[in-house]
């Protein structure tokens, strides 16, 4: 078990993924500078109910049970002075428990998963790799500088999930599958919906 700082987020961050945010909390600017002097991650868990910004009075929002671990791509200081840091997902974890710091940061108590091993992607899910590298000429994510190896299927899904505009609830679920075929082949079903619906 291993103890790690947490950034709850409505969003879901997934292994290899890349997510830009903006920093604002004292908690949280804490939370970047030791990571970035330590070179350590933290761990991004889904919020299910409640809000990101903690408000006086109001519950803390109720977290999903498992989340990645994230590291600092890059940073900078946004046009409206805020910072700007870019994050990508590492090993997923499992989230024990949790316990709030005076300064309102919340740690878990984690269960690192194992790495990831790289997996071979099969010619059945080529055409999934031809939808993210469509997605890869799009301006927004050039600005990420994604760095994917094409060959890698749990590479190839996560980065394509992470950028696909699906419900955060449906992102989470599919973060759960332990098999990269499961995440291929949800995959698949819900680019065939999407293109039918059009």
């Amino acid at each position: 078990m291993s103890e790690l700082p947490l950034f709850p987020l409505s969003g879901v961050l997934l292994p290899f993924g890349r997510v830009p945010l903006q920093i604002f909390e004292q908690r949280y600017l804490d939370l970047v500078r030791d990571c970035m002097r330590t070179s350590s991650p933290f761990g991004v868990v889904w919020i299910r109910r409640g809000a990101e910004v903690a408000q006086r009075g109001r519950a803390a929002p109720e977290l999903g049970d498992y989340g990645t671990c994230a590291r600092i791509v890059d940073w900078d200081q946004l046009p409206n002075g805020l910072l700007g840091i870019t994050i990508e997902g590492t090993q997923r974890f499992e989230l024990i428990d949790t316990h709030t710091r005076a300064n309102g940061l919340v740690v878990g108590q984690v269960e690192l998963q194992p790495a990831l091993t790289a997996a071979r992607l099969s010619a059945e899910w080529l055409p999934l790799l031809d939808v993210l590298r469509s997605l890869e000429t799009h301006p927004h994510v050039e600005r990420m500088q994604l760095r994917v190896d094409y060959n890698d299927a749990w590479q190839v899904g996560y980065s394509l999930l992470q950028l696909l505009p699906l419900e955060e609830s449906l992102k989470y679920e599919l973060l759960g599958l332990d098999s990269v075929d499961a995440l291929l082949a949800q995959l698949h079903a819900l680019l065939n919906q999407i293109s039918g619906a059009e």
